[in-house]
């Protein structure tokens, strides 16, 4: 047996242009990465907008809300610090979620009702995207 399925939840705030310095104080969490609007991507691209984001490394797992769990720990008593920083920046959010499925593992995609109430709290959207990786499925 080769690779197992893997997961990786990631929350962003992004928006055109805001202190990512001032986010990090606010919510008092050191995000996993920063990106400036403007900042350079490659030769022939920049950034259009400006994000801060947390995330959950690449885990294997066979159940999303594992990884979903451990970032909605880490935000769920700063709700209304993050409705003020998306009104103070005109910023929006949404909780990522990547799954690539290896050998037709599938893992389970179930969004509870805490999870959805965290989600609704926080006017944020998911966004799911499933990769898979092996063509030889049964």
């Amino acid at each position: 047996m080769g690779e197992k399925t893997r997961v990786k939840v990631y929350y962003s705030l992004f928006g055109d242009d805001f202190d990512v310095d001032e986010v990090t104080r606010r919510i008092g969490i050191n995000p996993r990465s920063v990106s400036l609007k403007g900042e350079r991507i490659n030769e022939n691209r920049t950034r259009k907008e400006t994000s801060w984001t947390i995330s959950t490394d690449y885990e294997e797992s066979l159940d999303v809300s594992g990884q979903l769990n451990q970032i909605i720990i880490q935000l769920r008593d700063k709700c209304e610090i993050i409705n003020t920083i998306q009104k103070t920046f005109q910023a929006t959010n949404k909780l990522f979620i990547v799954i690539i499925i290896e050998e037709g593992m599938t893992p389970a995609l179930y969004l509870d009702s805490e999870q959805i109430k965290f989600a609704n709290d926080i006017n944020a959207e998911f966004d799911i995207d499933i990769y898979a990786n092996n063509s030889d499925w049964d």
